[in-house]
């Protein structure tokens, strides 16, 4: 048995895979994750390397990701699938030096190439690295219900958004103080879709794809997936709410506040200040 499948990072994607799967949050091959990891935590299990790996060129340039390995899902690869059989559905690869290409090492054991949105995530993970001060690992994309469901009704800006959600269950506000970011539907797969989600991962650890899905981004799998159970939640409640006939009450500008100061954490000002529709 190959020791890479006992490794935490392994465990851990199969987990979180897992996870979402039984969240209905990933239909068939829908979403994706990513795992950045560092040399020494990939070095130990190099005894299951391949022996001739497959190189490939990016659609874009990744110089800020030069010589990072990932843990990637593959391309067409069902999560719920991802459980019984690991090496054929997950993929470790490492970027070149001078990232313009990266290399499989071991995973997709039956051929195949990884997740359709690699460059998004690559994206992605460049400004968060930056802006995390290399924190942020993790980018992890799915079709949460209740979020998509509330892009066909909400209004489609960030702000009332995100404020929508901030009454939605008070724990949001301490959970993603800095927002949702809303990007224009685009076509998944593409270098711009992702060109797009990266501007908004600048500032916002979370970003909806209106009628599609969401992305969330952290500094481990345990904590991307809470954070988006946590949008899902609130998402949730809020559908719940308008199917109910909308709020009749909610959490005040003033309550959020203080809610901010007691758990330490700065609220977007911009969201504290908006108003949302409850409907379109």
């Amino acid at each position: 048995m190959h020791q890479i499948l006992n490794s935490w990072f392994v465990q851990g994607m199969v987990k979180a895979t897992s996870d979402m799967w039984l969240k209905g949050w990933d239909e068939r091959n829908g979403g994706n994750v990513s795992l950045r990891l560092l040399d020494e935590e990939v070095q130990p299990f190099a005894a299951d390397f391949y022996a001739e790996p497959r190189t490939l060129e990016l659609s874009q340039p990744a110089p800020e990701l030069a010589n990072c390995w990932f843990l990637v899902t593959g391309s067409g690869k069902f999560f719920r699938n991802v459980q019984l059989d690991p090496a054929d559905n997950l993929v470790l690869l490492r970027v070149s030096a001078d990232g313009q290409a990266y290399t499989i090492h071991w995973g997709l054991s039956n051929g195949g190439v990884p997740t359709s949105e690699l460059a998004s995530h690559f994206q992605s993970h460049s400004v968060r690295k930056k802006v995390s001060n290399g924190a942020d690992r993790v980018i992890m994309h799915c079709h949460a219900t209740n979020f998509m469901a509330l892009s066909y009704v909400a209004e489609l800006n960030a702000a009332s958004f995100t404020r929508l959600l901030w009454e939605g269950s008070t724990e949001c506000l301490v959970v993603f103080p800095d927002g949702v970011g809303i990007v224009p539907w685009m076509v998944p797969g593409t270098d711009g879709i992702g060109t797009k989600t990266a501007e908004q991962m600048a500032s916002h650890t979370l970003v909806m794809w209106p009628f599609h899905g969401i992305f969330g981004t952290g500094p481990t799998l345990d904590e991307t997936f809470g954070l988006i159970d946590t949008a899902e939640k609130s998402s949730e409640v809020v559908v719940k709410v308008l199917s109910m006939g909308g709020m009749r009450q909610s959490i005040t500008t003033e309550e959020l506040i203080a809610l901010g100061e007691r758990f330490g954490v700065k609220p977007w000002a911009a969201a504290l200040e908006a108003k949302h529709s409850h409907v379109a």
